[in-house]
């Protein structure tokens, strides 16, 4: 039986931006209800795992947004993040900044939960993308429409993902670039990095910024020196694999704006979010929302750079596939 969905924050956009936002022709002929014929029940079904599964791992919220991201980020959101290696190929999921990627079973269960009510239907792409806004939902964050109709992908390189993927060591100069060739703008990137309020993160993301930063400065010299000899007790050296540290310190488990106001106090955890200090337009944003006035203009931001991401690169009609399995194509 599917649960009903609970109340949430609920933003409304309008159909034209759901439709025509994004950098391809392809976006346009994304839309909502479009499994209402041949699977009605489909945001249902996937709501109900989410549940489940947030319910009984809390913290993977953050990891299954994040596999939204590095999925659009190469290649369009196209589902190829999630496909296996193979003897001749290496795939996304084991490119160097995707090394600590996590989720994979969930999304294979959700799948699996759609092939028994809808054999061959619904693509991995969008259960991808419907997965990331449940996760923020579920984690008290807000709800967005998302338009449906992607398509699988079947080339996974990892080499691409490497090339492509914004660093965690980024300036705004280098990530504006990227997100850009994605049809993303400045304020898409400073609300995109407001996810940073989910998740955990190895401590080689970020120990380079503890450790002999440069030949003047031991530690960087934009981190807070107090919050820099805390991370030091989690994180012992640059080579510390095994260590993981909350990206927004007491509040990681829940989708909030307090990300804003570690990273104005100079306490973001990666250079990437120390960055947004150092551009005016992106500085002005974070210090607005952490001001803690503004949540529901936040929410609302999030909710329409996350339906922009979502459009990147989609294929639709007769492009690509419906995987059966996310992991292989078929």
């Amino acid at each position: 039986m599917v649960m009903a969905i609970k109340p949430c924050v609920l933003l409304v956009f309008p159909v034209a931006l759901l439709l025509l936002a994004g950098s391809s022709p392809a976006a346009a002929q994304l839309e909502v209800g479009y499994y209402s014929k041949t699977c009605p029940n489909v945001e249902a079904i996937v709501r109900e795992e989410m549940e489940k599964i947030t319910a009984a791992a809390p913290s993977l919220a953050g990891p299954l947004l994040r596999l939204h991201f590095h999925d659009c980020f190469v290649r369009g959101c196209d589902a190829s993040v999630l496909l296996n290696s193979t003897e001749g190929n290496l795939a996304e999921r084991d490119a160097k900044p995707n090394k600590s990627l996590r989720g994979f079973s969930s999304v294979d269960r959700v799948k699996a939960k759609l092939e028994a009510a809808c054999p061959n239907t619904v693509s991995c792409a969008d259960v991808l993308t419907l997965m990331a806004r449940d996760a923020v939902v579920l984690a008290k964050g807000p709800f967005w429409p998302v338009a449906l109709g992607r398509r699988d992908g079947s080339v996974s390189s990892a080499t691409e993902a490497a090339d492509q993927l914004p660093p965690a060591n980024g300036d705004v100069p280098l990530l504006a670039k990227i997100f850009a060739s994605k049809g993303l703008d400045l304020k898409d990137l400073v609300v995109l990095s407001g996810a940073h309020t989910l998740g955990t993160a190895h401590c080689p993301s970020y120990a380079d910024r503890l450790y002999n930063f440069s030949s003047a400065y031991s530690a960087d010299p934009t981190l807070d020196s107090e919050y820099a000899d805390r991370l030091r007790t989690r994180c012992k050296s640059v080579d510390d694999k095994a260590m993981l540290s909350e990206m927004d310190p007491g509040s990681y488990k829940t989708f909030d704006t307090s990300y804003y106001r570690h990273v104005a106090k100079r306490r973001g955890l990666f250079q990437s979010d120390a960055a947004l200090l150092a551009d005016a337009t992106t500085r002005e944003y974070v210090q607005r929302i952490a001001t803690g006035k503004f949540d529901d203009v936040f929410f609302e931001d999030f909710g329409e750079s996350m339906i922009k991401m979502g459009n990147v690169g989609v294929l639709t009609g007769a492009q690509g596939e419906i995987r059966k399995k996310c992991y292989i194509v078929n």
